[in-house]
């Protein structure tokens, strides 16, 4: 009997021990595929969007066939931005705003994530003056949406600023090439 109990506990052991390998190596697969959706390979350029569970996905923005998976800690971000640096500008420059970001992702001249791309040193001055922590209105949420869904008045501008409030001379001196005005705020490229 003794002999018998140590061999349905080895039994049980070597089933509970196959379970867990198995466990294990189907959260490994799990998560490599996480993994791979996080960094989509678009016409060789990697865009990683910091995501960091597939499931969080909640938007995405398609552009020329590049695609940003978005998060709701993406869309609240950017809603945080558009309502620090467009605060008092028609809905149109709000739209502007968020398009700008969505711009900076794609392009291989800035990081290629939401997070990495607001903040970026010194690129947005909501985050250098700290008033990114705000709770944006509806109607930031809503810009980011028309700006996702790829609503851009900005012409793939990747740079804005106020003329009549900039401190940084490489904004006003800059030479400047697709220009739009919306508000008060100047949206452009650079040569």
């Amino acid at each position: 009997m003794k002999y018998l109990r140590k061999i349905f506990i080895l039994c049980t052991l070597l089933i509970f021990s196959a379970e867990i390998t198995t466990f294990a190596s189907t959260k490994i697969e799990n998560n490599n595929m996480a993994s791979n959706i996080k960094n989509i390979n678009i016409n060789d350029n990697i865009i990683n969007n910091a995501s960091p569970d597939a499931d969080e996905v909640v938007e995405v923005f398609n552009y020329n066939d590049n695609k940003i998976y978005l998060t709701e800690y993406d869309i609240n971000l950017m809603a945080q931005v558009v309502y620090a640096e467009s605060k008092g500008e028609p809905y149109e420059g709000k739209v502007a705003v968020a398009s700008v970001i969505l711009n900076r992702v794609l392009s291989p001249g800035f990081p290629n994530s939401i997070e990495e791309v607001v903040f970026q040193p010194n690129a947005f001055s909501c985050v250098i003056d700290g008033k990114i922590s705000v709770t944006p209105t509806q109607e930031c949420y809503d810009a980011v949406y028309d700006a996702i869904r790829g609503n851009d008045p900005t012409n793939e501008a990747l740079f804005f600023y106020n003329p009549e409030t900039a401190t940084c001379s490489w904004m006003t001196n800059i030479e400047k090439t697709q220009s739009t005005s919306i508000g008060r705020h100047l949206f452009f490229n650079t040569k």
